[in-house]
């Protein structure tokens, strides 16, 4: 359980009945609590690109969920939180299998969330990318 009270599970079901591509991209939510959000890419033989690395595609997709999870650690219903800017550096081809996704909350205001993300393959550890996101927040009620 997290501060705002959401669990992995019920994170895993918000991106299944909201986001149904998040859904279909099979991502599986590791750990959320103290500002830190791990998240798993199950590895699929459609993620390769030429070369036999992970498509770029699926490398952000990963990193903007798991920056997504976060915001979910700030506000209870971050239903409305938006990306509004990414930065994504890739570091080294990440090696077909699962890739997993740590993010953490640099800074989180009332209108805006910044937060990092590495991601790492699970074949071989090697740091494949670092994102850093902004995410408009949905106004809190009053």
């Amino acid at each position: 359980m997290t501060e705002t009270g959401i669990t992995p599970a019920d994170f895993d079901a918000i991106m299944r009945d909201k986001v149904p591509f998040v859904g279909n991209m099979g991502v599986v939510t590791e750990s959320l609590g103290d500002g830190v959000a791990r998240l798993r890419l199950p590895f699929r033989p459609d993620f390769i690109r030429p070369g036999n690395v992970v498509c770029g595609p699926a490398i952000f997709g990963l990193a903007d969920i798991a920056l997504y999870a976060v915001a979910w650690l700030v506000v209870p219903r971050a239903d409305l939180a938006v990306t509004t800017e990414a930065t994504v550096h890739f570091l080294s081809g990440a090696k077909p299998g699962d890739l997993m996704a740590e993010a953490r909350i640099l800074k989180a205001g009332r209108r805006l969330l910044i937060a990092e993300c590495h991601i790492r393959s699970l074949v071989d550890d090697a740091l494949c990318a670092h994102v850093v996101g902004t995410y408009a927040m949905p106004p809190t009620e009053k």
